[in-house]
């Protein structure tokens, strides 16, 4: 892992800071290219297709990767790094068949599971704080609620980590993120069957502990029930 950080931080930071100086014009902005533009432009080695192309992707590699690793993980700035590295180098195999943005998901989705996979076998899979978000606006309930809420999700989460890891990850990518089993399979480095089998047996498994957590059936009771 370290060796993939310290290719991210010295070869491929694609828009390297300014110089410090006398303030200066503004730069013109670069001109507005749609997908396929970039796209050609990079294949023929058009450098200067590299900016944009980064201006293109990164927003999407921001989002996978919070939405994978949270907004505190400590090595999402180098994970999200990798992916663009992974991206530019998958370029070529790139065929139009989805939205570039389903393309470099998929990719760095790849690159945050590699990540998971040589981080210490102690460190916990889905360690990162609830956000606000994730239970509601300032106001939008009631504080026993909200706590309620963040006492369930921090219950499902344990449930999640006893699990095998490949067989956590691929509910998180299935049943959250909403990838499919194909996606799954590359995401992954394995076949459809197997990521499918994994699907499977991690639900019934999730399933299995939720149900044995008094506690956290009968929250998820109470909701369930509450229109």
């Amino acid at each position: 892992m370290a060796s993939h950080r310290a290719l991210s931080r010295q070869s491929l930071r694609l828009v390297p800071p300014s110089p410090p100086g006398p303030a200066e014009e503004e730069p013109s902005p670069r001109p507005t290219l749609d997908d396929s533009e970039i796209l050609s432009a990079i294949a023929r080695g058009d450098e200067t297709a590299v900016g944009a192309l980064h201006d293109r992707v990164r927003p999407q590699i921001d989002r996978t990767v919070h939405r994978l690793l949270g907004r505190t993980d400590r090595d999402r700035d180098d994970v999200a790094q990798i992916a663009l590295i992974e991206l530019v180098r998958s370029l070529p195999r790139f065929r139009g068949e989805c939205s570039l943005d389903t393309w470099v998901s998929r990719i760095t989705a790849h690159a945050v599971w590699k990540e998971i996979r040589h981080r210490r076998v102690d460190a916990k899979l889905f360690d990162r704080s609830t956000e606000a978000g994730a239970i509601g606006a300032p106001g939008a309930v009631d504080v026993e609620r909200a706590v309620t809420l963040k006492d369930a999700l921090g219950r499902v989460r344990k449930h999640l980590d006893a699990l095998d890891p490949t067989k956590a990850w691929t509910v998180l990518l299935h049943d959250v993120c909403g990838y499919d089993l194909a996606e799954i399979a590359e995401i992954t480095e394995a076949s459809v069957s197997a990521a499918q089998t994994r699907l499977v047996r991690g639900r019934r498994e999730l399933h299995a502990r939720m149900a044995a957590d008094p506690e956290l059936a009968e929250v998820l009771e109470n909701r369930g029930g509450a229109r």
